[in-house]
């Protein structure tokens, strides 16, 4: 029985003009954000009609129904959408989840285990700011992220346990279901690179644009990666 996962990246930020580690900052979704949600809601909706419609046209072929038009009235069940949306608790990432779960009269989950990363001393620093005062720690951090964390931040393969936990329960919970979870940048890289068997060394080649949909299948326990950093025509 398969199990599908859209795993969303929240929307833009307040002064995400300059590129920051927000970390667990509590730093609310713009407007901006919001918009660029609604076209990742547009994206996962479209791709909720279009495998109901591959279901259903699969079985009535194998089915050999002589009227397979009143089979397709009768909808047999194939268009369900949505049945849980998780997410972290920070703002961010909750009111975006808020604008995916509006269409399927679902409420967010919100999971302390899904929220990003603590960067330590940098949080709230920009990119910029940081290279000019870490200069090394940042190259060290960029090199490996394993083997290098922001100094007074979370080791890498500590989020990746907890965030990895949170996911197997998920799943375990809604096994032949149709679920979201709307997280961050940091913790849906680490979330792929496990689907994908990839060394986390290799977090920072995964590309996480503000409000991307990323699609999981579960085949029981075996995760396939069928869309990666989709967008629903909104970016930036």
């Amino acid at each position: 029985m398969v199990t599908t996962l859209y795993l969303v990246r929240h929307g833009d930020v307040e002064g995400s003009e300059a590129k920051r580690y927000y970390g667990t900052i509590d730093i609310p979704l713009s407007g901006k954000g919001a918009q660029q949600v609604k076209g990742a809601c547009a994206l996962i909706s479209k791709h909720l009609v279009d495998h109901a419609t591959a279901q259903r046209v699969g079985h009535l072929n194998g089915a050999n129904l002589p009227d397979k038009s009143n089979a397709i009235g009768e909808k047999a069940g194939w268009e369900k959408g949505l049945t849980a949306i998780y997410c972290s608790n920070l703002q961010r990432a909750v009111r975006s989840a808020e604008i995916i779960a509006a269409p399927h009269n679902l409420v967010p989950v919100k999971l302390p285990a899904l929220r990003e990363r603590s960067f330590g001393i940098w949080e709230g620093m920009s990119f910029s700011e940081i290279n000019e005062r870490y200069p090394r720690e940042f190259d060290a951090w960029a090199e490996n992220p394993v083997r290098y964390s922001p100094p007074g931040g979370e080791d890498t393969l500590e989020v990746m346990a907890r965030v990895a936990r949170a996911v197997e329960q998920i799943v375990k919970d809604h096994v032949g279901e149709k679920i979201a979870i709307v997280a961050h940048g940091g913790v849906n890289r680490l979330i792929l690179c496990h689907s994908m068997g990839i060394p986390l060394e290799n977090i920072f080649r995964i590309e996480q644009d503000y409000a991307a949909v990323s699609i999981i299948e579960f085949w029981d326990s075996y995760p396939v990666v069928k869309l990666l950093n989709g967008n629903g025509g909104i970016v930036g």
